[in-house]
């Protein structure tokens, strides 16, 4: 029995949607602590959202920058 094969523009794709994801909620947290900047430093919630921010952000930046070689390389 053969395997089922997925085409390389699917698994492009299913590759390229989830760092997509990870940029619009580095967005989304960028934007909360930017419009809820006071109310943050009052309950001192903000250390949490910069590090979660923080972590997220070079996380987005790596993975990107994978994906990017492992095309140009033919890998994906």
């Amino acid at each position: 029995m053969q395997q089922p094969t997925i085409s390389p523009k699917v698994l492009r794709l299913l590759v390229i949607f989830p760092n997509v994801m990870s940029y619009i909620l580095l967005f989304g947290v960028v934007v909360y602590i930017r419009t809820n900047l006071e109310m943050l430093k009052v309950t001192d919630g903000l250390t949490t959202w910069l590090i979660i921010a923080a972590v997220l952000g070079p996380i987005s930046l790596y993975t990107t920058f994978s994906i990017v070689k492992r095309i140009k390389n033919g890998t994906l």
